[in-house]
């Protein structure tokens, strides 16, 4: 069973950028790991301090991998600076396959 992941983050005033770049510098490590099927950045058009990534595992052992990597360590080591409170991280599985209607 697959699991998604939805990280959420909110910049410091100011750090919006900076937030984006480090977040953005994670897609090509991260979609080249074993067992990561989405790595998604997204920004809040309305306030642009808010971004979220949604990324898709293979199941929790790839996730936990992912936390041990150098380049998930290095921005993890970032936040206290960049972001205004603790990163909020939602793990959501599916409810049951959802039938296809039939022609």
């Amino acid at each position: 069973m697959t699991l998604t992941v939805i990280a959420a983050f909110e910049a410091k005033p100011g750090r919006e950028d900076d937030l984006r770049t480090a977040l953005e510098a994670m897609i090509e490590p991260s979609v080249a790991e074993e067992g990561c099927l989405a790595y998604d950045p997204y920004v809040d058009p309305n306030r642009p301090e808010r971004m979220v990534i949604v990324e898709e595992w293979a199941g929790p052992e790839a996730l936990e991998f992912h936390f041990t990597t150098p380049h998930f360590r290095h921005v993890a080591s970032l936040f206290d600076d960049l972001l205004t409170r603790p990163v909020s991280i939602r793990h959501l599985t599916t409810t049951a396959p959802v039938p296809l209607p039939t022609p």
